[in-house]
């Protein structure tokens, strides 16, 4: 059995018409026995916002695996260890990681003589092993997982949304350590669906955040037939790109998926 993973992004119908870029952003990447795995979605508001999310992602994933490569030199990496991490060392793993992205956003911001509130961004994270997962998110958008031979699918948290519309909490928010969620899952993954907001309408039932069966199904079988995601554009790029979806949402979108089989 082994770990595959893609990750694809479209640009919104409302970026399209106003000349935006899109300001969505996600990646993994894969050690033998571990997926690590970030989504960032750039706050409407925040000119540089792409920026910020392409940062606060590439920051993450590499903090991380910066850490699996040094456990891996001393015996201890995470990939080899059945037994999952407590939540206060996921908790530390995290809050490390935050402190490498709030760095980096800093530092651009500085370069670029702007405020680094212009770099603001949502951010989900994860690692994974064969027996477990550890999880972050600061903000909306969704991690869904399932686990083993149950049929459900379940959200990883509950996402931060505000009192207004639109309204969230971002990596660069004075609060960010208090507001960032943090767990672990001490089970097999099977799928990982991490994704930004725009493609909430669409995979969950907002009423109680229900998880619909239906949409991530049809994405995990997609990840049992493609044998190399990392190489295929056209399933993702088309559904994320297609006029059924641009009817129910005209935000950014973004996918990050995770199987393993």
């Amino acid at each position: 059995m082994a770990w595959k993973a893609v990750a694809r992004s479209a640009i919104g119908t409302s970026h399209l018409e106003k000349g935006l870029p899109c300001q969505d952003y996600g990646s993994d990447r894969l050690f033998s026995n571990l997926l690590i795995g970030a989504v960032a979605d750039g706050a409407g508001s925040a000119k540089y916002a792409d920026i910020g999310a392409k940062i606060a992602v590439e920051a993450t994933i590499a903090h991380i695996a910066k850490t699996e490569t040094y456990l891996e030199k001393i015996g201890c990496s995470w990939q080899n260890r059945r037994s999952p991490l407590s939540e206060s060392q996921a908790k530390r793993l995290f809050i490390s990681s935050l402190k490498q992205v709030t760095s980096q956003l800093q530092q651009q911001a500085t370069q670029g003589n702007y405020h680094v509130q212009e770099l603001a961004c949502t951010l989900i994270a994860f690692m994974a092993t064969p027996n477990w997962v550890a999880a972050m998110q600061i903000g909306d958008g969704f991690l869904a997982m399932r686990f083993g031979w149950d049929k459900e699918y379940k959200l990883a948290f509950k996402p931060d949304k505000g009192e207004y519309i639109n309204q969230t909490n971002f990596v660069t928010s004075a609060n960010v350590l208090a507001d960032m969620q943090v767990k672990v899952f001490p089970r097999r993954p099977k799928f990982l669906c991490a994704a930004t907001d725009g493609i909430e309408n669409v995979a969950i039932r907002l009423k109680d955040w229900y998880p619909s069966p239906g949409f991530f199904s049809v994405l995990e079988q997609y990840m049992r037939e493609c044998d190399r995601p990392h190489e295929e554009d056209d399933y993702l790029v088309n559904l994320l790109n297609s006029k059924e979806l641009n009817q129910r949402t005209n935000d950014d979108k973004t996918l990050l998926l995770c199987l393993y089989n």
